[in-house]
């Protein structure tokens, strides 16, 4: 019984900050607080729609999807809208609950500027690593078969995944985050694809922004740290007695 009594107390710690942040941003201002997450899952949907069409193949694949054989600047320029273009062989419904949960919970805690911001980092990770990937060869640590130079990008799944663990890591969700990064290794272990490497290549770069966000709130937080340390030795210093609470 000891362990079931504590599991809602671990779920509180878990996800009790980051639920609460998101659940007052959607109770204060309803759809209002989440505009970029219902215009990224209603291009998604739209961008589904057209690609399915005869007409609509060809468009969509030259502006927004992404292979390793393309030229770097083409790459580049795809990248952006290469976000909200769902895998052709997954079911769209998945893709646009990932968007819609995550992106809009990521809007809502962290900021529409640093959602998009982590999001693109993530696409762009798996993109740069698979053009590496198949640069070094499959003999090559890291590296990739010829033939996936043909395979279009992950879509949204990138982003989604980069996005996950850097919401875990801004609210402490530790448990949460390495169950993401767990499964996004399992699935290279048992589906070794394209799709799941540039899924670690999105956690590695999200992790590395995690990093430098650490280290540049640890030096914003210094400064002010040492002036209360001056503070409080020249009061020790003046003779005055101490504050008794």
């Amino acid at each position: 019984m000891r362990p079931m009594a504590a599991l809602p107390t671990v779920a509180r710690r878990e996800w009790g900050p980051l639920l609460s942040t998101a659940h007052g941003g959607l109770t204060r201002s309803r759809l209002r607080a989440v505009p970029m997450t219902l215009a990224a899952v209603g291009l998604t949907a739209l961008l589904q729609a057209v690609q399915n069409q005869p007409w609509g193949f060809g468009p969509v694949q030259a502006l927004g999807s992404v292979r390793a054989e393309d030229t770097l600047w083409a790459a580049l320029l795809r990248t952006p809208l290469s976000l909200f273009v769902p895998a052709l062989d997954l079911p769209v419904w998945g893709a646009l609950a990932q968007v819609l949960v995550v992106f809009g919970t990521a809007e809502i805690c962290l900021g529409r500027r640093r959602t998009l911001l982590i999001a693109y980092v993530a696409t762009l990770a798996g993109t740069v690593y698979a053009r590496t990937g198949v640069a070094v060869g499959p003999d090559g640590l890291f590296g990739l078969p010829a033939s996936d130079a043909q395979v279009v990008d992950t879509g949204p799944s990138a982003a989604v995944v980069g996005l996950a663990v850097y919401l875990c890591h801004a609210y402490r969700a530790w448990h949460t985050g390495a169950v993401v990064i767990a499964v996004m290794v399992i699935e290279v272990i048992f589906k070794n694809n394209l799709a799941g490497k540039e899924h670690l290549a999105a956690i590695a770069a999200v992790l590395i922004l995690c990093g430098l966000t650490v280290r540049h709130d640890r030096r914003r937080h210094l400064p002010v740290r040492r002036d209360q340390d001056l503070g409080a030795g020249n009061r020790s210093r003046s003779g005055a007695p101490p504050m008794r609470s």
